[in-house]
């Protein structure tokens, strides 16, 4: 059987820690394991990595120990005598785990770009700067879901081999079964929903999510915004709810692992975020046949099926009310065949990485 290991702030259900967990799940228990090293323990996702025999080692947070992390990657290749590393990492400070990846004695040295250009203050983007070229000689396997998240991390001039955030077609498709569960459950029937699927984390632009919804339901009074995850700003939003005197009519879903099921309910999705590498829930949405509207900061190569309208974050609330009312108009189609046509089926996009990470 042949182990690789992934370095990972956690195990949680952000984009990165999904694709990870979808390739997982396709790969042959036999042939193959992915283990985990994090700094943040009981993840969302731990209990299934257990599950599937992987090992989970746990790290210092490279802020608060940049020392004992460092030693605690290296330790753990060389010990475990693991030949394949896989770092998936926001900037160039992913070429420290590398770096003690390969006095560990690892073999191939993987990047997996997670994002694209940020508002970085300053000195972050010195440091990311001062730092890209060392991560482009230490990095052997350079992989990105997007052209611009490719150019961010690594620069425009490097060999990066883009690879999809994939999808299990046999799990994302719309279910009209699945849309009248969920509406029940919720009390949706005979609602216009909104609906948007993402940490509450200032990247994801939750304030101004609430901006256009309150426009939105200023028009149509049986608009509700259904918001699935959690995160450090959750109060915040909340709050801010509150000051709209939106409460009745926003959903606080939680985390949920009925993905598919929920968005088979909505009606739309919007997606305001201020920057992405490659949204797993535009790509999820669009599986199910829901139509999309986001930000123009996203790459296009996020819109597959056609079902994607980009707006600028600058364009007025009253003008993504119009592109959301207009899309949700939109009857659900099966878009199996796009997803196929343009490689985003997770078994092939599993396949194109475990041939990625075995050069070398």
């Amino acid at each position: 059987m042949k182990r690789i290991l992934c370095i990972l702030s956690s195990l949680d259900a952000g984009g990165a820690e999904t694709f990870l967990m979808k390739v997982s799940r396709t790969l042959d228990p036999d042939k193959y394991q992915l283990d985990f090293i994090v700094s943040i323990e009981n993840g969302c996702y731990t209990q299934e990595v257990l599950d599937r025999g992987g090992k989970i080692y746990q790290i210092p947070q490279r802020t608060q120990d940049l020392k004992g992390a460092f030693n605690g990657i290296k330790n753990v290749v060389k010990e475990n005598q693991y030949d394949i590393v896989l770092k998936l990492g926001e900037n160039s400070l992913s070429v420290v785990d590398m770096i003690a990846a390969k006095q560990g004695g690892a073999r191939v040295l993987a990047v997996r770009s997670c994002n694209a250009p940020t508002g970085l203050s300053f000195k972050d983007r010195c440091i990311h700067s001062f730092l890209k070229p060392i991560l482009n000689c230490v990095a052997n396997v350079k992989i990105a879901p997007s052209k611009l998240a490719a150019d961010f991390m690594f620069g425009k001039s490097a060999k990066v081999k883009l690879l999809n955030n994939g999808v299990d077609l046999n799990y994302f498709h719309f279910s009209e079964q699945a849309r009248a569960d969920v509406r029940k459950e919720f009390g949706l029937e005979n609602k216009l929903v909104i609906g948007h699927v993402g940490r509450f984390h200032e990247q994801k632009n939750h304030l101004y999510l609430l901006e256009i919804f309150k426009d939105i339901h200023n028009k149509r009074e049986d608009a509700v915004l259904f918001l699935v995850g959690t995160g450090a700003l959750e109060e915040k939003i909340r709050a801010r709810v509150s000051e709209l005197n939106l409460q009745e009519h926003v959903i606080f879903a939680g985390q949920r692992f009925d993905i598919p099921n929920l968005l088979s309910a909505m009606d739309v999705f919007v997606f305001p975020s201020l920057h992405e590498g490659m949204p797993n829930t535009v790509i999820e949405a669009q599986a199910t046949g829901l139509a999309c509207v986001i930000a123009d900061t996203i790459t296009r190569e996020a819109n597959i099926t056609g079902l994607v309208q980009y707006l600028p974050l600058t364009q007025s609330v009253s003008e993504w009310t119009k592109a959301a009312l207009n899309s949700a108009k939109f009857s659900r189609k099966d878009t199996s065949a796009d997803f196929r046509a343009h490689g985003y089926d997770i078994a092939s996009v599993a396949k194109e990485l475990l041939l990625l990470l075995e050069i070398n």
